[in-house]
């Protein structure tokens, strides 16, 4: 049953993740026509951006379990079939606060990141997860496709036309999510809530949830913010912005296989180093560049592609840290990566307002990612005295 199904798992669950993460990213592409047409201020559209991430990030950690205790087929259905309420809410939707509202509960598309990875992880060995994990988070190229089509619906059709296409979208890819899965055979005896969250007693669990913050937080804060200061910094149209996001998030998404096969050949530790290295001196250079298009566009591909190989290499070490409890661990690690997408948007408006510029911004992501640095060098002489202590 694990061979027959394993090809249908990954390749359906990737469909279903990527279809979910277009709804996760409806507002960022749009979110200056929004602004426009209900005239909200700076601080405003950035909390309506990452108030999606929020709810996302959180719930991460319950979903992933329940995905262990209960399936991915069904869990992952049924968070599915949930979006199209606040989808048509949204729609019909006339003020600031019941399209926040519903923007919280859209929040939902982005738990499925963990019931993807928890279902998936569950038909291969561990060997091979680094690589198929990483094919499995290509689902984040639904927020490539939609900073692409998302401006183009919203000027033809209008604000209701976005919601109302997504969620014949959403029971669309359900149908076929549900007539082509299978579930794996569920453990005899499920553990509980309490016992899975005990993951939360072992250090490995929070290294990697701040290095997730950083990866996985950096891209989708990229993502999200990116149309943003394009359109601030550049006076790109909503249309330019959203294409040039689009590229950053297929770049980003496309390489992340790539990080966990060569972390499973070289191992994640390497990996990491790298890409914290890498991205101390991007965000710097992104510091003095704010306002040359050329060198921050090169800035921000050399990101993508730093965050999309850490992203992958983070999760190759996800069945490493508690193989029996990978629903836990991942719903903790991916939830750190969620929140960590949702405070960066409101930081930088309120930067932005405050002194006019984003410059204090790129800053701290440059001491963060000192920070992660450190903290991977740590892990390493521990577990080479982990070694020591065994022989």
């Amino acid at each position: 049953m694990r061979q027959q199904g394993s090809a249908l798992a990954l390749g359906l669950s990737t469909m279903a993740m990527t279809a979910s993460f277009v709804i996760w990213s409806v507002f960022s592409p749009i979110a200056g026509q929004i602004q426009e047409l209900f005239q909200l201020s700076a601080i405003e559209k950035s909390v309506l951006i990452a108030t999606p991430v929020l709810l996302g990030s959180i719930l991460r950690i319950p979903m992933g379990i329940y995905t262990d205790r209960f399936g991915g087929k069904r869990v992952f259905a049924g968070t599915m079939l949930f979006l199209i309420i606040p989808l048509l809410l949204a729609s019909f939707a006339q003020t600031y606060w019941l399209l926040l509202l519903c923007a919280l509960f859209i929040g939902m598309a982005g738990t499925t990141f963990a019931i993807s990875l928890t279902y998936v992880s569950r038909w291969f060995p561990p060997e091979r997860q680094g690589f198929v994990l990483g094919l499995a988070g290509l689902g984040n190229l639904g927020g490539a496709a939609a900073s692409f089509t998302l401006p183009i619906v919203f000027n033809r059709y209008g604000l209701p036309w976005v919601f109302w296409g997504l969620a014949v979208m959403i029971a669309v890819v359900t149908a076929v999510f549900w007539a082509g899965t299978k579930d794996l055979p569920l453990p005899a005896k499920a553990k509980t809530f309490r016992q899975s969250m005990e993951v939360l007693k072992e250090r490995p669990t929070w290294y990697l949830s701040v290095f997730y913050f950083l990866t996985f937080g950096g891209f989708v804060a990229f993502g999200a913010y990116l149309p943003t200061f394009l359109k601030d910094l550049f006076h790109l149209s909503a249309t330019e912005a959203g294409a040039r996001t689009a590229g950053f998030v297929v770049i980003a998404t496309l390489i992340r296989p790539l990080g966990g096969y060569l972390a499973d050949r070289i191992g994640s530790r390497k990996v990491l180093q790298v890409v914290f290295g890498g991205m101390i001196l991007v965000s710097l250079t992104m510091s003095v560049t704010l306002h040359q298009f050329a060198g921050f566009s090169v800035c921000c591909l050399a990101a993508a592609a730093l965050l999309g190989v850490g992203n992958g290499a983070v999760f190759k070490m996800v069945p490493e840290v508690s193989f029996g409890n990978t629903g836990a661990v991942t719903g903790i690690v991916g939830a750190a990566g969620g929140v960590g997408g949702f405070f960066p948007p409101i930081v930088l408006g309120v930067i932005k307002e405050m002194t006019g510029a984003y410059t204090i911004g790129f800053v701290m992501l440059t001491c963060f990612a000192f920070v992660c640095l450190w903290m991977n060098r740590q892990t390493k002489r521990m577990a080479m005295a982990k070694r020591e202590a065994a022989a």
